[in-house]
């Protein structure tokens, strides 16, 4: 047996094989073969090994995916077009594979060199003779300069071994066929094998000529467009294949009359699959028009699945998946009773908005299935194309349907539930505004014919219903909006997050984490320290986050050993969990002048946001900083106009001509709205007073030049954020009385709330001093104007 030689690059071939003695222009696209070919081009011999594939998508191929029996070769020439290495190899030798050294950046073997076979006499003559005259017949059918070629090959009398090998790889044999000639170890058997094969090749090209004959004597002038299907139908009748053996027609067809087409989308089907089985399969079209038509057969055009809609067991499944939400639960069992007492009616659209973390998602899961509708969810946010949503049409390469479509496919019903997750997060390009493609999806009066680009046949959306999220509203399209009904979802209290907790994140969590009954125990004051100091949020995400850490610690002490028990106290949550990251607004109770509390409004929820104010006495500008938006700017401006056009009845006529800096902090978040107004004004005459605000209250609002404090929105956010940061008062507009209702008992009965109509109200909850100076100088000048005879305006006068 030959020694083995030495570790070689290994080029894969797909479906070809190289032979001894034989030339082979390639064309290397793939990345580990071109890493071979440079690996052999950078030695002084260019020697790689060249082995065939067994199955030719394996992208990677190990030592068994590749035959055993391959073929040293020389790499003669290397050019570079574009991405694709054009070179030509020379085959050297057979050799065997033995093992792969390695497999990155490219495979390199350890072969074992076989020898030529040798053997000679009268059987070997007898082949190599029959082989020559098999190819010179096939040469006939060939074009003319491939028949020079192999004549050429099949005339010269040279080595029958190199000679075989020549015309097989001019024949270009199947892989299996052609990697027996390269495994046989005797001319004998390889000529026989050589010869076995040019054989078969000669009936395939003679009955090839056969049915083109066969076929174009039928044809007639208006007919002969069709050729290629008629060759195509005459090969199926020679070969005894079916259609459905050379297509699978009759399976689509089957699938196609299944689907219950409508008329008007089964005429137009029909048409597809006539002119489906005049493309030959070869062809790109026959792709596309057969990918098109199992999309249409996979639609649930008429499927739909019954609602079960149980008014009581879908207010159970809604308490058992969500505590608290009870307005949001209250109108949702509203649409659902609609829909029981009117099946015929259209399905709600509904709009869930609110913070992160509050339930939108699992909101619409819930609905689902308290109804039993198939539930599917497209989260559109960042989405900036419009054909993501419509489809692409059938005249672009790779063109798929719409997500709307592909996700009506995945539900196996034309009536699921599907949740548009962060609607509020459409971006818009180059390829179209997907908000606008939204506006046909979302409108009852257009969606009962929605086209998609790709399917480009009506679909009937009417009976879908459609839930969207969002976090905000402000960069949704007004004609988007209108399509929905909003439902918002406001941030929970302490008492729900522990409700929450309890009841659902960590049971969850505890089962992710692997932990029985009994080895982590939270206590419920833990709970509620974890609610307050160790997050701050509207939703429950964080806390959640929080609880799968605490979870991890003890599971990490249970695995280890060190303890088959954890007890979460508060004094042991410092040590699982590490310090507490927020605290309740005491630092601020004892505020300085210039300094108010105002409440606002985030996408996180509600917020305690304070205004600081300094003066700036060599200025008399009004300077703004904290990324205040153009609306607060306004709030401020109104605020300090209306300060110095009662600086006399304030008493306050030496400083309001001052400049000031107002500041609101986290300068690094940008705000805006209304809501500040109030909170300015309080913030600015606290300044020119020299009185500082209580430190228990709070305050929201807009204000006017006339002093009048105007309704805001987001007040149940507002006062939860006062109840979890330990305020005691708050001040509203007077107009949003109406909006407390909303706010859970617990936190309104901790509340003492002020309602307020005018800016005067405000200071005299929050700075009651200055309220007396107001109310003093207004009973002074009533007084005054009481007192009034002939001769005031004189006495006046000389008083000057």
């Amino acid at each position: 047996m030959s020694e083995l030689a030495s570790p070689l690059p290994v080029i894969a071939l797909r479906r070809a094989v190289l032979f001894p003695r034989t030339l082979m222009p390639l064309s290397v696209g793939r990345t580990t073969s071109a890493h071979a070919v440079e690996a052999a081009t950078a030695t002084e011999h260019k020697t790689v090994i060249v082995a065939a594939q067994r199955d030719a998508e394996v992208e990677e191929p190990g030592l068994a995916d590749l035959f055993p029996f391959a073929t040293r070769a020389v790499v003669k020439r290397v050019e570079r077009r574009g991405e694709l290495l054009q070179i030509v190899l020379q085959g050297i030798d057979r050799v065997r594979l033995v093992e792969l050294t390695q497999t990155a950046p490219h495979p390199v073997a350890r072969v074992q060199p076989l020898p030529d076979p040798a053997d000679t006499g009268a059987e070997v003559e007898a082949l190599h003779r029959a082989v020559l005259d098999r190819a010179r017949q096939i040469a006939g059918f060939w074009a003319p300069s491939t028949q020079a070629l192999m004549l050429q090959v099949a005339g010269d009398a040279h080595d029958p071994l190199q000679q075989a090998y020549l015309i097989a790889g001019l024949v270009e044999l199947p892989t299996d066929r052609a990697m027996a000639l390269l495994a046989a170890n005797t001319r004998a058997e390889l000529l026989r094998l050589l010869h076995d094969a040019l054989a078969h090749e000669l009936e395939v090209l003679r009955l090839r000529e056969q049915i083109a004959s066969k076929a174009e004597t039928g044809l007639s002038e208006e007919q002969r467009r069709y050729l290629l299907r008629q060759q195509l139908q005459v090969i199926r009748e020679e070969l005894g294949e079916t259609e459905s053996g050379a297509g699978g027609l009759d399976e689509l067809r089957e699938r196609v009359a299944k689907a219950e087409l409508p008329p008007s989308v089964r005429s137009e089907v029909d048409r597809e699959l006539e002119r489906l089985q005049r493309v030959p399969m070869a062809s790109p079209e026959h792709s596309l028009a057969r990918s098109w038509l199992e999309l249409v057969a996979a639609l649930p055009w008429n499927k739909a699945s019954s609602d079960a809609i149980d008014l009581t067991r879908a207010r159970q499944v809604l308490d058992e998946d969500h505590s608290g939400l009870d307005e949001v639960k209250t109108r949702i069992l509203e649409y659902l009773s609609v829909m029981k007492l009117n099946p015929a009616a259209r399905a709600p659209i509904l709009c869930f908005v609110g913070p992160p973390g509050v339930g939108k998602t699992s909101l619409g899961k819930s609905i689902a299935r308290a109804i039993g509708r198939t539930f599917e969810r497209l989260s559109l946010g960042g989405l900036h194309d419009e054909a993501e949503l419509r489809g692409h049409r059938r005249t672009y390469i790779g063109a798929m349907p719409g997500r709307i479509v592909q996700a009506i496919r995945r539900a196996g019903v034309n009536n699921p539930l599907l949740m548009l997750d962060e609607v509020d997060k459409l971006g818009v390009g180059v390829h179209g505004d997907p908000s606008a493609a939204l506006l046909e999806v979302l409108d009852p009066a257009q969606n009962s014919e929605f086209h998609d680009n790709y399917l480009d046949l009506p679909f009937d959306l009417s009976r879908v219903f459609f839930i969207t999220t969002a976090n905000t509203l402000d960069t949704v399209p007004r004609p988007l909006l209108d399509r929905m009904e909003v439902i918002r979802l406001s941030g929970y209290t302490d008492d729900e997050k522990l409700a929450i907790a309890k009841d659902h994140l960590l049971p969850r969590q505890l089962r992710e984490s692997g932990l029985r009954d009994g080895q982590l125990e939270v206590p419920e004051v833990s709970l509620r320290l974890i609610a307050r100091r160790y997050t701050r949020e509207a939703g429950v995400r964080q806390l959640e986050r929080v609880l799968a850490s605490l979870c991890r610690k003890a599971a990490s002490r249970v695995a280890s050993g060190s303890a088959d028990r954890v007890t979460a106290g508060e004094a042991e949550l410092r040590e699982l969990l590490g310090p507490e990251r927020f605290f309740d607004e005491d630092l601020r109770q004892e505020l300085p002048p210039g300094v108010a509390p105002g409440l606002a409004w985030t996408e996180t929820g509600g917020t305690v946001l304070y205004v600081e104010t300094v003066l700036l006495p060599d200025s008399t500008e009004l300077l703004l900083t904290g990324q205040l938006g153009e609306v607060m700017r306004e709030s401020a401006r109104a605020a300090l106009s209306w300060l110095r056009a009662h600086a006399v009845e304030l008493g306050l006529e030496t400083v309001v001509k001052k400049g000031v800096h107002v500041h609101v902090p986290a300068g690094a978040t940008p705000k805006d709205g209304p809501s500040a107004g109030v909170a300015m004004a309080t913030a600015l005459a606290s300044l020119f007073a020299g009185i500082p605000v209580r430190g228990d209250v709070a305050m929201t609002g807009e204000i006017t030049l006339s002093g009048l404090v105007l309704p805001v929105g987001g007040i149940r956010e507002k006062l939860l954020a006062a109840h979890r940061a330990g305020v005691r008062t708050v001040v509203l507009p007077s107009r949003n009385r109406q909006d407390v209702a909303e706010v859970p008992d617990n936190v309104r009965s901790g509340l003492q709330l002020v309602f307020a109509a005018h800016v005067a109200d405000v200071f005299a909850t929050a700075l009651p001093e200055l309220a007396r100076r107001m109310r003093a100088a207004a009973g002074a000048v009533a007084r005054g104007a009481g007192s009034q005879g002939p001769g005031h305006e004189a006495a006046a006068g000389m008083e000057s």
